[in-house]
């Protein structure tokens, strides 16, 4: 551990409130999570092709930008043993997952979203090196998943553990937590700019984005993209995921209008997705098996309806998509709906719901953002068809609809637009399509605000505990005293002699007396316990007046503070009462602030800030 050691000792030298500190420990995470990527993808090919490949003689097609590290030679395709393979890798992830790390099971996104919001950014050590292998177990064998989960986990619990041994703050560490989310997709996916989008606003369901996040996660993004970038052959380095060969534009504004309808459908099937995931999930919690097991039996059933499918159209290998990560029958749709049909985009679409949440709803390992773009983009391209046959001369090129479909449907599953427009514009190089892009994609997320892939998504910061205490300081700070109701108390002259004083006291209930003199002007205050320091000394009850055992040293707040301001100052002095003074004149008093009537009225504008984002949700 001496290289951390060293670096620690760097950025303490550095200085930890510069600039530099970011730009170093964001470009460190970039650089991990940058070869985690490349050994994540080297072990998830690794393992399709010796168990699918080499066992079932089934070789998924892959995206067109991807780099495949094995040459895979297939015989004929052997349908149940692929179903025997998905149960063996569904078995082995269980086992490890189980055993080691139950918190790495399911899509690793949440988890990172936990970690952030409730859990003070901490990951333990363990889970990334576990996400890593039961994820390449899971989806190398055939399982329904994506790798942005697996791959934001690994970048995540780096820069939680990076952070933890440096030593540094929570919210230090839950910054380096979502820098590592950032770095992860930007590299696996290659979407820098996306990548850091994504990191900064996953994290929440409305549209709110963790602001501090931003240029650490851009950084470590960049890094994490160019380290995985380099292990790429010259031919892929540069070329988006899914390649740029296909070119694609909107060819009338009035191709809103069923772009519109799309988004309908799209909404639609989110929530049927959403629903079917975590139904399954409960249902699996109900099995009075072994929690080991469960994979096993969600990956089983994940193969039977793949090869069911299958064979129901006519033993199309194309309708494999629905397992592994189903990329290349999204290629398909991006390149040429019409080859793809109708009935097989729909069919697709409709079981990739099923399989996914037969395979991670189950325990199994794999992210949930490779599935959506799968299910969205074959939503889209189905639809796009439909409109192309009705209309050719409105919908000329229906593939749009597959590329616009991808980023509708994640933008309303998972409450992340502004991410997801830039990634699969990142992802696909059809920079063209942003108009449209950014309609389905608004329409979805307004449409699907009532549901979310990410459970432990919060609302916004202000629901946030990584942000309880920001948002404390920022609704008192919009408090002013003139908001809360004062306590008009009677005053005291400064001349009144202590024996009146002492029998004013048992009349009244005020704790503590402004005093003021002949021109009733505020000169000094005492308290109840000032008095009982004379109640049995009788020979001066006579002598004393109230000028003599009132403290002048006056602590008052104006109209124009905040209620910041006050508690400030009723928590460093242990008060119950300030003096409430005009804001032109400190010797006008114009009544007292009780502790209990701030408390009162922050309690209320809380509850209210909260009806209204409840309403908005």
């Amino acid at each position: 551990m001496g290289w951390f050691n060293r670096l620690r000792e760097s950025i303490f030298d550095i200085g930890m409130k510069t600039s530099a500190k970011w730009f170093v420990l964001s470009a460190v995470i970039g650089v991990v999570a940058g070869l985690g990527g490349v050994v994540f993808q080297l072990a998830s090919q690794a393992v399709l092709h010796f168990t699918l490949v080499s066992v079932a003689h089934y070789a998924p097609q892959e995206p067109a930008g991807e780099h495949a590290h094995f040459e895979h030679q297939t015989g004929e395709l052997s349908p149940w043993l692929v179903v025997a393979v998905m149960a063996a890798g569904g078995l082995l992830s269980g086992i490890i997952v189980y055993t080691f790390a139950p918190e790495a099971e399911g899509h690793g996104t949440d988890a990172a979203i936990e970690a952030f919001h409730h859990k003070r950014g901490f990951v333990r050590a363990r889970i990334p090196l576990i996400k890593m292998v039961t994820s390449a177990i899971s989806i190398g064998t055939g399982g329904s998943g994506g790798r942005e989960g697996p791959i934001a986990q690994i970048g995540a619990g780096f820069g939680s553990l990076l952070a933890t041994y440096l030593k540094l703050s929570a919210r230090d560490r839950r910054i380096m937590l979502a820098a590592g989310m950032g770095a992860g997709v930007g590299a696996v996916f290659r979407a820098p700019l996306a990548g850091a989008l994504f990191a900064a606003e996953i994290l929440y369901k409305d549209a709110d984005l963790e602001s501090d996040v931003i240029v650490p996660a851009a950084i470590s993004s960049i890094v994490g993209y160019s380290v995985f970038s380099a292990f790429l052959p010259a031919d892929v380095r540069y070329l988006p995921l899914f390649g740029d060969q296909v070119e694609h534009v909107v060819s009338s504004s009035l191709e809103l209008v069923p772009l519109s309808i799309l988004a309908f459908i799209l909404v639609v099937v989110g929530i049927l997705y959403i629903k079917t995931f975590y139904g399954t999930r409960d249902l699996f919690k109900k099995l009075p098996i072994v929690q080991h097991l469960r994979p096993m039996i969600g990956a089983a059933l994940a193969g039977v309806c793949g090869i069911g499918l299958y064979f129901a159209l006519g033993k199309d290998e194309r309708a494999l998509a629905v397992l592994s990560t189903g990329y290349g029958g999204l290629q398909g749709a991006m390149e040429d709906t019409g080859r793809m049909g109708v009935v097989l985009l729909v069919s697709i679409a409709l079981v990739k719901i099923v399989t996914t949440s037969l395979t991670i709803s189950s325990g199994g390992s794999g992210g949930v953002f490779g599935p959506s773009m799968v299910i969205g983009g074959c939503v889209g391209g189905a639809v796009g068809q439909c409109f192309h046959n009705l209309w050719p001369d409105l919908v000329p090129h229906p593939e749009i609809y597959t590329i616009v479909g991808m980023a509708g449907f994640f933008a309303g599953c998972a409450h992340a637009p502004i991410s997801t427009i830039i990634m699969v514009s990142e992802m696909t190089g059809e920079y063209k399509l942003l108009l449209p892009t950014m309609w389905v994609s608004t329409l979805c997320f307004l449409l699907c605000r009532r549901w979310t892939l990410y459970e432990k998504q919060v609302p916004s910061r202000l629901e946030s505990p990584a942000h309880r205490g920001d948002f404390l300081v920022d609704l008192l700070e919009g408090i002013k005293i003139s908001d809360v109701p004062l306590r008009q108390t009677p005053t005291v002259p400064e001349s009144m002699s202590l024996r009146e004083l002492l029998q004013l006291l048992p009349g009244s209930h005020q704790n503590y007396f402004p005093v003021v003199d002949a021109n009733e002007r505020l000169v000094g205050i005492f308290s109840t316990d000032d008095v009982r320091a004379y109640l049995y000394d009788e020979a001066i009850w006579q002598l004393a007046v109230a000028g003599d055992i009132m403290t002048t040293k006056l602590v008052w707040v104006s109209l124009e503070d905040d209620l910041n301001t006050a508690m400030r100052r009723f928590v460093e002095l242990n008060l119950d009462e300030l003096p409430v003074v005009a804001a032109d004149d400190s010797r006008r008093l114009l009544g007292m602030l009780g502790r209990k009537e701030a408390i009162a009225v922050y309690n209320r504008r809380l509850a209210e800030r909260k009806q209204a984002s409840l309403e908005q949700a």
